[in-house]
């Protein structure tokens, strides 16, 4: 039977602020020393497994260009992209999936749910519990996989498992429950019979969608609707809107998992990571004899079971233990890491505050390529644009700015009134307010050039666009 991960990748990771945020949070970070983002290890790891098929993504519309990148740098094209018009938690995100499967596809294939987000040390193992799995899904188990506890932690739900089915270390669950307190958590690790809910699911597409029908009918038939009234965009699908903002917003634990009489687990025990905050990114990576985990431009001095991880400049830490410190370009956190899972509550408060710091970095990313917003003023700003080869921003025009464009290294074509020309190393041009003008990178490595806009108003909202690879309106 063909196996079909559904990868979900509409989370945040705000606990992973100011590294994680809106606009490019955590699951597209290289976050480890793999060298590959989280998403990317996520589809790797299932290297091997029988009948794998490309996976099927549900994405958040913001994070298109994003998803397809990353997937395209490791040679894959996924099944489809699904694009989420508002985050409405994992019932319905898989359910999108699990209907594109049977309804689009004609396939009742099985599904293996996997959140985007996840660090997993031993995959090995990890395939190896996934083969468990298949047989008690083929069989209409609706199948978790729970991860062996190596401490009482309170940031996760656990799971406890009941008598063992026919299928080889798989298991009927007993219970759901909810993040417990440090006594409870204590309780349940000595028993030895709970498992950390990891957010991991197999089963058939048909066994889970007759399940939910019984259980939730209305996220059915509101992702139902989404998925018809939909529209395809380039690789991608976007989900009308209106039906998928009526649904409800239940995770698949409470919505499904902890109701159904099929729920089966399969413990795992193979170095699982969710990477929820930066204490549990320091529990996973590489320290140094004192405990310290270091990335960066970082000196330590008598100091111990520190996370440090600077970007851009050089961090210093003399005589302190258990700290955390994460600098960006734009903010910098310091936390003690036991204080790690109220770094949300500090994006909390920015948002309060309409702070640009809590959605956007610095470095903005679109499917062209990138800008660095190095300098702004009164009635100007400089951005650093890369363009990747081959790519182009839209034909466009500006009603309140003019913009001087001064190349670095490589070739610009520049379009400009109806005229199109060459610029190179060290030459530059002028845009005038109101011109039609596009820039494009015809060679073939990136273009670094130099962005000086000036005028009365310099948001991003200012563009009137006329032509666009992308697909994109106002972004």
């Amino acid at each position: 039977m063909d196996c079909i991960p559904v990868i979900l990748s509409g989370g945040v990771g705000s606990r992973l602020w100011p590294l994680s945020r809106q606009a490019h949070p955590k699951q597209f970070m290289r976050l480890t020393p793999e060298g590959k983002s989280l998403l990317q290890q996520t589809w790797q790891r299932l290297q091997g497994l029988p009948q794998l098929q490309p996976p099927v993504v549900v994405a958040n519309e913001a994070h298109r260009f994003l998803v397809a990148e990353q997937f395209q740098e490791l040679g894959v094209t996924p099944t489809r992209i699904l694009l989420e018009p508002i985050g409405r938690n994992t019932a319905p995100a898989i359910t999108v999936a699990a209907l594109y499967v049977t309804e689009v596809l004609a396939s009742d294939a099985l599904l293996l749910v996997l959140p985007a987000d996840h660090f997993i040390q031993d995959v090995a193992h990890f395939q190896w519990g996934l083969q468990r799995g298949f047989s008690a899904a083929a069989q209409d188990w609706l199948v978790t996989f729970g991860i062996a506890p190596t401490s009482p932690h309170t940031g996760y739900g656990y799971i406890r498992r009941g008598e063992s089915l026919s299928d080889p270390d798989t298991y009927r669950v007993a219970e759901f429950v909810e993040k417990p307190d440090l006594a409870t958590a204590e309780a349940y690790l000595a028993e030895g019979n709970y498992l950390w809910n990891s957010g991991m699911f197999l089963f058939r597409a048909q066994s889970f969608l007759a399940e939910l029908a019984q259980q939730q009918p209305q996220i059915l038939d509101y992702c139902r609707l989404a998925l018809r009234q939909g529209r395809e965009d380039l690789d991608f699908i976007r989900l009308a809107k209106e039906p998928f903002d009526q649904c409800p917003n239940l995770s698949v634990d409470y919505g499904l998992m902890e109701k159904t009489q099929k729920a089966a687990v399969v413990p795992l025990d193979c170095g699982w990571s969710d990477v929820g905050s930066w204490s549990s990114l320091w529990e996973i990576m590489p320290k140094d004899a004192w405990g310290n985990s270091c990335r960066g431009d970082v000196l330590v001095y008598n100091s111990k079971d520190c996370f440090v991880q600077s970007q851009h400049r050089l961090v210093a830490l003399a005589g302190v233990d258990n700290l955390m410190v994460v600098e960006t370009a734009d903010a910098i956190l310091i936390a003690h890491r036991n204080a790690a899972q109220q770094v949300k509550e500090v994006v909390e408060q920015l948002q309060a505050r309409n702070r640009r710091e809590a959605y956007n970095h610095r470095v903005i990313y679109r499917p062209w390529g990138y800008y660095d917003a190095i300098d702004a003023g009164h009635r100007f700003q400089v951005k650093r644009i890369t363009v990747k080869p081959g790519a182009s921003l839209s034909l466009q025009q500006h009603h309140h700015r003019a913009e001087h464009w001064i190349v670095v290294s490589g070739t610009a074509e520049v379009t400009c009134n109806g005229k199109t020309f060459l610029l190179t190393e060290n030459e530059s041009t002028y845009i005038p307010v109101g011109a039609v003008h596009r820039l494009a990178n015809p060679g073939k490595i990136p273009l670094e050039m130099i962005e000086v806009q000036s005028g009365s108003y310099l948001g991003e909202d200012d563009i009137v666009r006329f032509e666009d690879r992308y697909g994109r309106q106002t972004e």
